[in-house]
């Protein structure tokens, strides 16, 4: 634990349970099948060092969210070159070791921006960065909002939200590590995930 863990200073013991006992029900209740996509693409991105159409229709897929929209469109009329090299620096700024995880997620969310689609919002941006670097980052979305908030954790919608959400993230799991869990950020993502969909 650090002296500037501000998420440690927030949760008192009660909240504490109600994160273990998410973490427990997600890891119950889900089977480890239901990451194999995020797996492959995150595969297909570690040989090629950036993210295609495929990769990101995959996690579409994955994310469950809707393809009839126009920035859908919009991608599939860009050709996957051009995809690529938008993706490329976004992949080697997640990976960049170099860089704090807050600092390495903001600067690969900034590296998408231009690409039809993720101007705005973080969930499927998210999502490619996590598949870039599934050991460093981890997937935002209205439900992890949402979790957070039940254990009274702040995160504005403002400019910059994604770096914002990994430092939370980094100090839940310092935190957790010191109650005895070694957990990840993705592991902390799910279990926000699960403790955000019971609203």
């Amino acid at each position: 634990m650090t002296k500037t863990n501000a998420v440690w200073n927030q949760l008192g013991p009660e909240a504490w349970g109600v994160l273990l006992q998410a973490h427990e029900g997600v890891h119950a209740a889900i089977s480890p099948a239901y990451d194999e996509v995020l797996t492959e693409v995150a595969a297909r991105i570690r040989n090629a060092g950036s993210i295609g159409k495929l990769d990101i229709g995959a996690l579409l897929f994955w994310k469950r969210l809707r393809a009839d929209t126009k920035w859908v469109r919009e991608l599939m009329l860009m050709s996957d070159s051009d995809v690529r090299r938008i993706t490329g620096p976004a992949a080697t700024a997640v990976n960049d070791t170099a860089l704090d995880v807050p600092n390495a997620a903001a600067q690969g969310r900034s590296a998408l921006a231009p690409l039809p689609g993720f101007a705005r919002g973080d969930a499927l941006a998210s999502a490619v960065l996590t598949a870039a670097a599934p050991e460093r980052m981890a997937v935002y979305d209205r439900r992890s909002q949402s979790g957070l908030e039940k254990l009274g954790v702040t995160l504005s919608s403002s400019r910059g939200r994604y770096g914002r959400y990994m430092k939370i993230l980094e100090d839940l799991s310092t935190a957790a590590h010191s109650h005895g869990h070694d957990w990840s950020a993705r592991e902390i993502d799910l279990a926000l995930y699960w403790l955000g969909r019971q609203s």
